[in-house]
């Protein structure tokens, strides 16, 4: 399997979480309640999944090693593209969370920018992995030998097996200074 076998199949779970929150977000805009545990679990999901652990191995391995590598500008400018997506992505997330906690407070106020930045973190991971899927991961394989693949394929193994860890002691490490006041 190619390094990118593993990315493309994340993509498909992402893109079914995208669904449901494009879905759960059409009914709030149709007047449903602000979901606001939903928008949690969604957020939870986009921040660890897709970010930290998909987005990760693109930047930390695939990218990175792309890097090293001669690539056509056009490659250079859709990973470019990509790195950026990634920016705005957590950008909208962190604006959601701040949204979410306003609303959580009380503040009505917030409703139609929070159903706003949900749409439009939903409205923007399918171009997102479309061209990722379609115009980017294999072509750029061409720029790596067998071994070389082989090797970032061990390493995404490597990445997957670490990161629960992290996160919980990521988790674990925020809650210490929580309660040690820190």
């Amino acid at each position: 399997m190619m390094p990118v076998g593993p990315l493309m199949i994340e993509h498909r779970l992402i893109e079914r979480m995208i669904e449901i929150i494009r879905k759960k977000t059409e009914l709030m805009r149709k007047g449903d309640r602000i979901d606001t545990r939903f928008i949690e679990e969604a957020v939870d999901f986009i921040r660890v999944y897709a970010d930290r652990c998909h987005h990760g191995k693109e930047e930390e391995i695939l990218f990175r090693d792309l890097e090293k590598k001669q690539i056509s500008p056009d490659h250079q400018r859709i990973m470019d593209e990509l790195t950026e997506e990634h920016r705005i992505a957590r950008g909208r997330t962190k604006r959601i969370i701040s949204l979410n906690n306003r609303y959580l407070d009380g503040d009505e106020s917030v409703i139609p920018d929070l159903i706003a930045e949900l749409e439009a973190l939903a409205a923007m991971y399918p171009p997102h992995i479309e061209k990722e899927d379609k115009h980017f991961f294999i072509p750029v394989m061409d720029y790596f030998t067998e071994e070389e693949q082989a090797a970032m394929l061990q390493e995404e193994n490597d990445f997957d097996r670490r990161f629960i860890h992290q996160v919980y002691l990521g988790k674990v490490e925020a809650r210490e200074k929580e309660v040690d006041g820190k």
